[in-house]
């Protein structure tokens, strides 16, 4: 950042900070000790200069991603095709790739919002980090309205970006009733029980939202919001799970009914949980049964590679015995003397 960028930062909030003249910041910050400072006055003092350090801070960011991208860019072009010359770049500063990328994605956001439209230049100085990087990933209806907000100049933290991100989904969705978004057009019911409900619904099939949607109708109040969130977030689960569960795929099996039923006697969380489990379940033990199989085949190979000479080698082919024969034992970490076996039964052909 070039130092007027920092100096018109700066000056938003004259008397807070001023530069040296090496340039560098010098904030003012009151001493903690002094008991004659005002607590309130205390609090205001430090946190406006946090506000400026967040504001500096967004702006280096984004500068450093447009860098960061046309580094990047102008090895796409004459590089050797590999990116090489970016990776050796971000090396010797000792930047991540990870970490590049999403410095890269930070100024994309930025460019987006402002060739958008939707904020001028200056109007990034509203925003705290967390809260630009979250409107960047918003609805474009989301993103206007926080630009809006961010234009008559008040503070974007990510509060505000969630506050209306949720009255936004909550008054424009057609998966609530009108009397629940007439409560909270008049803010009888705050939006933020309405956001993560509207979430849930729309994992599930129709069949499934309708239920949800008349028993809220019925009783729109805060009470009911929250139990029909965490019934619908159950049923997402139950409904994703089930479909990845082989030992489920029997004709005697109907996931609907069963459903119905745990519906019916107040154990839908349980069920769903069990679900997940053991799709979990299933997933681990393939994983096991590969990683056993080429365990196997790496000890066998190394049995035939060594002999007398490599009494060491054939000490750790002896030592990982345990878990290379047809019965798996392993301690039990944090279980004491207890072991665990598992015994892989002979019979299973690869395809």
């Amino acid at each position: 950042m070039q130092a007027k960028d920092v100096s018109n930062v700066v000056q938003m909030r004259r008397g807070t900070a001023t530069q040296d003249e090496s340039g560098l910041l010098n904030f003012h910050l009151p001493n903690p000790e002094d008991e004659k400072i005002p607590e309130a006055e205390f609090q205001n003092r430090v946190e406006q200069a946090w506000l400026v350090c967040d504001r500096i801070n967004l702006q280096t960011e984004i500068w450093r991603g447009r860098i960061l991208r046309t580094v990047r860019d102008r090895e796409k072009w004459y590089g050797d095709g590999r990116g090489t010359g970016f990776l050796n770049w971000l090396k010797d500063r000792e930047i991540s790739k990870s970490q590049a990328y999403a410095l890269i994605e930070l100024a994309n956001s930025a460019d987006t919002l402002v060739e958008g439209g939707y904020l001028e230049p200056e109007d990034v100085n509203q925003f705290s980090k967390r809260a630009f990087v979250e409107t960047a990933k918003s609805d474009p209806e989301v993103q206007q309205l926080v630009s809006d907000a961010a234009r008559k100049g008040d503070r974007i933290t990510c509060r505000e970006v969630r506050q209306l991100s949720d009255e936004w989904t909550a008054m424009t969705t057609d998966l609530l009733p009108t009397t629940v978004k007439e409560k909270a057009a008049n803010h009888t019911i705050p939006t933020r029980y309405l956001a993560p409900l509207v979430r849930e619904m729309k994992k599930l099939p129709e069949a499934h939202q309708e239920p949800i949607r008349e028993a809220i109708a019925e009783s729109p109040d805060v009470d009911t919001l929250k139990q029909a969130t965490a019934e619908a977030r159950y049923l997402a689960k139950y409904l994703e799970a089930a479909n990845k569960v082989q030992a489920l795929n029997n004709e005697s099996l109907n996931l609907e009914l069963a459903l119905e039923e745990a519906l019916r006697i107040g154990c839908l969380s349980s069920t769903a949980e069990l679900v997940n489990q053991s799709a979990q379940l299933e997933q681990t033990a393939t994983k096991l049964y590969l990683t056993w199989k080429r365990l196997n085949a790496l000890s066998e190979r190394l049995y035939l590679d060594s002999g007398a000479s490599t009494p060491h080698l054939r000490t750790l082919l002896s030592c990982l015995g345990n878990l290379s024969g047809e019965t798996i034992e392993t301690p039990l970490a944090g279980g004491g003397d207890r072991t665990i076996r598992l015994k892989v039964l002979s019979g299973i052909e690869d395809n």
